[in-house]
């Protein structure tokens, strides 16, 4: 969430536009990304947390007295066990979080770090868990959050002159170190930059471009986003569940839809 509303609100914040136009067109890229990145996170937060307490609609055997012993008991009591904007610690995100300076080499300083200390955060959550849906997810965040780092270093040598890319990476351990992270980077994964837009923002390559400082090889834009995949159509958790929605056919809606002439 910070990712993300740092960027965005840096993108609409930003001043001297035009004359500064790659510095823009690299913010507003990342902040694209990183909203799929708090889609990424969310699902795979529901994926752990569905069938982790004892499915039924009868209240009485206590089928959610497993949630008394987990950290965080607001997913289970304020929720479907789903995700919320919150850490670990049940401390919520809030607009406090967002850093939009009006200085541009303020902002760019800022946002490497915070790049930095967010891959610091998901190498030690990957060591607390062994789960392969969290390991999956961390490791795919690894990749493309050294993206963004490399991003900010060569956004910051182009305005300073300062070498900053050869403080990457931070921490001092590589990528290569995850198992999960191997078949990404494999693919070049770790040196694309999207735009996630086909048409605009078209003057991020003259930033982020040159070798990569680990290995050596192109970096490189892409204008347009990446392959998506499905989203998981994740199963009920029936201990509190929708009045009727049980006599609920979805292929009602389906031939409703084909009625009006609409997909679905």
């Amino acid at each position: 969430m910070s990712t993300l509303m740092n960027y965005t609100y840096q993108s609409f914040n930003f001043r001297g536009r035009k004359r500064l136009r790659p510095f823009y067109d690299l913010i507003y890229s990342i902040a694209g990304e990183e909203y799929g990145h708090i889609e990424v996170v969310s699902y795979a937060i529901n994926l752990l947390l569905t069938g982790t307490t004892k499915r039924g609609f009868d209240p009485e055997p206590g089928p959610l007295k497993k949630a008394t012993d987990a950290r965080n008991s607001r997913h289970f009591i304020a929720s479907g066990q789903a995700s919320f904007p919150m850490d670990s610690m049940r401390d919520w995100w809030t607009g406090q979080n967002v850093f939009s300076s009006g200085n541009l080499k303020l902002d760019l300083l800022h946002n490497f770090f915070l790049e930095c200390a967010a891959r610091a955060n998901k190498m030690r959550a990957y060591e607390m868990v062994t789960d392969p849906t969290a390991r999956e997810m961390v490791g795919y965040l690894l990749v493309r959050g050294g993206v963004h780092v490399v991003a900010y270093a060569r956004a910051l040598e182009q305005l300073t002159g300062v070498a900053v890319t050869k403080l990457v990476p931070v921490p001092d351990l590589s990528n290569k170190a995850f198992p999960e992270t191997r078949k990404y980077e494999s693919s070049g994964l770790h040196r694309i930059l999207y735009t996630f837009s086909q048409n605009d923002y078209q003057q991020v390559g003259s930033i982020f471009n040159g070798p990569h400082p680990e290995d050596g090889q192109p970096l490189e834009v892409i204008f347009g986003s990446p392959e998506g995949v499905p989203a998981p159509d994740l199963e009920e958790e029936p201990q509190l569940n929708a009045p009727g929605s049980d006599g609920i056919d979805p292929d009602m809606f389906a031939a409703a839809a084909a009625k009006m002439g609409i997909k679905f």
